[in-house]
């Protein structure tokens, strides 16, 4: 595998992003604007109903975020006509036709320029809508695929997941494809527009009863967790079938960050971490070396295969942080962490949970103390909270107790010939080994979180 470099394949290349706004969209387009200024354009696909909100959106959600300082600080004075040059929003939304892109001259101009596509459009929330998470994760796929297939310079449709579009698969689990209907237990084909007639009638069923908006989401966020479980890899499924339309493209599946601060950790889980960076590192190499190429290829960007971490250790280092490091709680006193339960099981949780559930709410361990007493003032109704956590733990039962290992063997080969080739390595390394998750977490992760995400 030969690659040129990086910077100079970008050079006047056009891409479009959908989920722009999204977390490693926002990683992605700041690493192009800071490695390769003179890329042509960067189309970003904005939820938003007209230009004004999407442009809105751009410089609130996008630009305006401290991710943007260095390239900021390297533009100076003409950021802002850097940014009009380089960027455009563009309204829209995954889950209608032509991305919902409106403006005729607007989408032709696209079709004719767009080098790359990048679809990282997608709800994460393990509590979504079911007419909602169908709409952007399964038919939003559909609907890019139908967009690149109009784009005549197209070299390369790069789609991004997570790592749990595989289901509750154990053991290794290897980079390889779904076939069109292909169901993750086996059991039946899968035909999206069947599920498509059945959130309509449920959604017809419920206004027609008179139901009201609170009732309709409560309901299609149910059927979500029953449907969700053969239905969350249809994006893959979908997406498979571009050899059909000639279309060079392939697939990065990644593992964005993602830590579950809960009391019944398992014992035996291996969590799956992978700096951002990193994962957009490999998408940008992946790019350049699949471009052109009527390849199908799928990529695992994780560290579960070759640099692990067990939810123990992230449990002893998160306790260790807060230990050293104790956040202050309204009253001025600091936040003592505890030795966190761990249990191994739902079952066991249940059960511990229905005894705390009687008993006066106290300072949860990690997360809880460090987090919840901080707002603690905010908390009303114990019990209310108490059943919340509960559905949170039924909502994360797959992903904490997941047991399996993400082959990453095609990634390897990318990694290699990355590091062999010699080019731009320094820029766009992407090796899980050479992490150190202690100093990540303590130095990188955990204080992020807390400045960022918690904003304390």
């Amino acid at each position: 595998m030969e690659l040129e470099s990086m910077p100079k394949f970008l050079e006047n290349k056009t891409i479009l992003v959908t989920g722009a706004t999204g977390f490693l969209a926002k990683v992605f387009v700041e690493k192009i604007l800071r490695v390769q200024p003179n890329v042509r354009r960067l189309y970003l696909l904005i939820r938003a109903p007209d230009l004004p909100s999407a442009t809105q959106r751009l410089h609130n959600e996008v630009i305006g975020k401290e991710l943007f300082k260095v390239v900021r600080e390297k533009s100076g004075v003409n950021l802002d006509s850097f940014i009009s040059e380089k960027v455009v929003a563009v309204p829209g939304d995954v889950s209608n036709e032509n991305l919902g892109v409106t403006d005729s001259t607007l989408r032709n101009n696209m079709w004719k320029e767009i080098d790359i596509i990048l679809n990282s459009a997608a709800s994460t929330s393990f509590d979504e809508r079911y007419d909602v998470a169908l709409g952007i994760n399964t038919f939003g796929a559909l609907h890019v695929l139908g967009f690149a297939r109009n784009c005549i310079n197209l070299k390369v449709l790069l789609h991004v997941s997570t790592a749990y579009v595989c289901g509750e698969k154990k053991g290794q689990i290897l980079e390889s494809p779904f076939k069109m209907e292909e169901t993750l237990n086996g059991s039946s084909s899968l035909d999206i527009k069947v599920e498509k007639q059945v959130v309509e009638e449920y959604l017809n069923n419920l206004r027609g009863q008179g139901a009201t908006n609170k009732a309709i989401t409560s309901t299609m966020k149910d059927l979500g967790i029953k449907s969700m479980q053969n239905l969350i890899t249809t994006l893959e499924i979908t997406l498979n079938t571009h050899k059909k339309f000639g279309i060079s493209g392939e697939f990065c599946v990644s593992f964005s960050e993602l830590i579950l601060y809960l009391e019944f950790l398992s014992k035996k889980s291996k969590e799956i971490l992978m700096q951002a960076n990193m994962v957009v590192n490999c998408m940008i190499v992946a790019m350049v070396a699949y471009a052109n190429q009527p390849s199908e290829i799928i990529l695992h960007v994780g560290s579960s295969w070759r640099n692990p971490i067990k939810f123990s250790r992230l449990r002893n280092v998160i306790i260790r942080y807060f230990a050293e490091n104790p956040l202050v709680s309204n009253n001025g006193k600091s936040i003592r962490v505890e030795e966190v339960t761990v249990l191994s099981s739902m079952a066991s949780f249940r059960a511990y949970m229905a005894i705390r559930y009687l008993m006066p709410l106290k300072v949860f361990q990690i997360a809880n103390a460090v987090i919840c007493q901080y707002y603690q003032d905010s908390i009303i109704d114990h019990k209310r909270k108490i059943k919340s956590v509960m559905r949170l733990a039924e909502l994360y039962k797959p992903f904490v107790f997941f047991m399996g290992r993400f082959d990453d063997s095609n990634t390897e080969k990318l990694q290699m010939a990355t590091s062999e080739s010699g080019v731009d390595s320094h820029l766009f390394g992407f090796d899980p080994k050479c992490i150190d998750w202690e100093d990540y977490l303590m130095n990188t992760h955990i204080p992020g979180l807390i400045n960022y995400a918690l904003k304390i």
